[in-house]
């Protein structure tokens, strides 16, 4: 029961505020909900599904039963959706005694997605996991022989500098671009494992402009930072796809760090891949940050911002001209009581 309420109730708190038109009381072992007939309803189905997560041996956070609580209410617009018991325990990756798995439900359409799909575009804010979930599926990939080799890759663009104004060899230019990746590598799989694995090809990180002219063979393809290549850089990039290869290309379009003028290949993507099949786009929101509160409240507040100055931007609507020689029409300074 400690564990299901959390310490110092800390957990049963987050109920209650995500329940305020139902009345939770606990006594001993027992609790029980009064109100409104769907919101007991729905308190019930989350203690069920929280107390399948505790079963399995995982630990529930506040942020966890948060998400639950969404994903219940969700469940009426969708109800082919995944329970939260499911999502939580759909375990990816387990490396160190650290396990990868989905925190929300939009991941797990996410990953869903990569199963079942040749092409992925994984869109969405920073925080939603993108990019991490795309390794952990291209890591899992490579450990059950599905591929042979895992290519991650990004382009070289940057938010304010250009690259020939930085220090050192063109290698050591282009090595930051790529850290992420490696970051997130080293979290997956054992660091000693990695240069080996580099080395003999079967892992490769490379900037964008060394694909060109291949053809990407028994292999799982990430493109990150997407939202920075061209149109031409993003046909180029998807006209590398060989046989048995997979590709998850993901990005967020309001980070676009592109010279001006210059369309994102991500943007324009979306409109000539829309309706072709094996491909597929999953949208992830704010709600699917997955780090601090704070930083899904700045994407909204970021979003909100950008929607007033495109309203402010956008030209008024021109007044009819009036026809020459016409006299506006006469005031009339009568007042009616």
């Amino acid at each position: 029961m400690v564990t299901l309420l959390g310490a110092a109730d800390s957990l049963l708190r987050v109920i209650e505020e995500g329940f305020p038109a139902a009345d939770i009381h606990v006594r001993g072992n027992e609790v029980t909900a009064t109100g409104d007939r769907a919101e007991v309803a729905l308190v019930k189905q989350l203690f069920t599904e929280m107390m399948l997560v505790l079963r399995t041996g995982q630990p529930l956070t506040e942020d966890a039963v948060e998400r639950s609580i969404a994903m219940l209410r969700g469940a009426a617009e969708d109800p082919d959706s995944p329970a939260p018991s499911q999502v939580f325990t759909a375990n990816i990756l387990s490396n160190r005694g650290r396990t990868i798995r989905p925190k929300t439900l939009n991941q797990q359409r996410y990953v869903d997605a990569i199963d079942k799909h040749t092409i992925v575009f994984g869109l969405g804010p920073a925080g939603t996991g993108k990019t991490y979930l795309a390794m952990a599926k291209a890591v899992q990939a490579l450990q059950a022989k599905e591929v042979n080799r895992i290519i991650l890759t990004r382009p070289a663009v940057e938010a304010g500098e250009r690259l020939g104004f930085l220090p050192g060899t063109l290698y050591e230019k282009i090595d930051p671009y790529l850290r992420p990746l490696y970051d997130a590598l080293h979290d997956m799989m054992d660091p000693d494992s990695i240069p080996r694995l580099m080395a003999a090809g079967t892992i490769e990180v490379a900037p964008l402009a060394y694909m060109r002219g291949r053809t990407l063979n028994d292999a799982f393809i990430i493109l990150d930072e997407a939202q920075n290549t061209s149109p031409e850089q993003m046909k180029m990039f998807l006209t590398r796809l060989g046989f048995n290869s997979r590709v998850v290309v993901t990005g967020d379009t309001s980070q676009i760090d592109l010279p001006g003028g210059t369309r994102s290949g991500l943007k324009v993507v979306q409109e000539i891949l829309a309706d072709v099949p094996d491909i597929h786009f999953s949208v992830l929101t704010s709600t699917d940050v997955v780090r601090h509160k704070l930083v899904g409240r700045i994407v909204d507040a970021y979003e909100r911002w950008d929607a007033r100055q495109e309203a402010d931007e956008r030209p008024l609507p021109a007044k009819p001209a009036q026809r020459r020689g016409s006299r506006a029409p006469r005031q009339s300074h009568r007042t009616e009581s």
